[in-house]
């Protein structure tokens, strides 16, 4: 007895998938599909392009070496500490023009407080150069060590083996000695201002501990206001009779 023939009908679904099948098989959809690809690739290329200058927008210069040696231009038959301090910087390193921050913080350091440095390495201060660029990110300021030379060649090896590990000083070039702090003071406020273009230039020592995210604070609410001077010049009377030794000009907030 012969079998019930087997009759299959194409449903409405088979119907669109068979007209689905041949519309992927049409030359048409294939260029489509290129033009597609191709549009794609491109709009990756160009956010790619773009890429790094964002991310140079958002970073402070992740380029530009921290670490920076201040050589002083003297005149002919000018020796001393003093009067190459009043003279212009030229950059030895990194000179690209004066940086942009709210505040630079320079720390005095000398060549026998590796272990202050180290200190302060492993509590507030980023000890690596990633973490000082986003500190500088996040409140505006740069910070810095910042030291003198010394004619000890041990001296100047392990600091040198210092600013290689960490990249976070600026070396002034002056003799280091306690004697010498008011030259070296203003050598630094000279090396400063031709570094940084900041609206505050801040000194500090290094055996303080400091809030970052305060002083930040701080500085900005006194932003606006030119010619700011936050600090404590000396304990006791002011003298203003120009015939003493020791005359303060200014003393707290101007």
């Amino acid at each position: 007895m012969p079998g019930s023939p087997k009759i299959f009908f194409a449903s409405s679904a088979s119907r669109r998938g068979g007209a689905l099948l041949r519309l992927l098989s049409t030359p048409a959809f294939s260029a489509a599909c290129l033009l597609f690809g191709l549009a794609g690739f491109l709009a990756a290329a160009l956010t790619l392009s773009r890429s790094p200058s964002v991310a140079h927008s958002r970073c402070p210069d992740s380029s530009r070496p921290l670490s920076v040696s201040v050589a002083w231009d003297r005149r002919p038959g000018d020796g001393s500490a003093a009067g190459s301090a009043e003279l212009p910087a030229s950059l030895a390193t990194g000179s690209r023009g004066r940086h942009k921050v709210m505040a630079f913080v320079g720390i005095f350091t000398g060549f026998g407080s590796i272990g202050r440095r180290r200190a302060l390495r492993r509590t507030w201060l980023p000890a690596d150069r990633q973490g000082l660029l986003r500190l500088e990110e996040a409140t505006g300021l740069a910070f810095r060590f910042v030291i003198g030379k010394s004619n000890s060649k041990n001296k100047m090896a392990a600091l040198n083996r210092e600013v290689e590990e960490y990249d976070d000083f600026v070396l002034l070039d002056l003799e280091e000695e306690y004697s010498r702090l008011p030259y070296k003071t203003l050598a630094f406020f000279k090396a400063a201002y031709a570094l940084y273009d900041s609206d505050f230039y801040v000194k500090a020592d290094d055996d303080i501990y400091l809030r970052p995210d305060r002083l930040s604070l701080l500085l900005a609410k006194e932003r606006s206001h030119p010619q700011t001077y936050i600090g404590c010049m000396k304990k006791g009377p002011v003298f203003t009779d120009p015939k003493l030794k020791w005359l303060v000009l200014s003393f707290g907030v101007v």
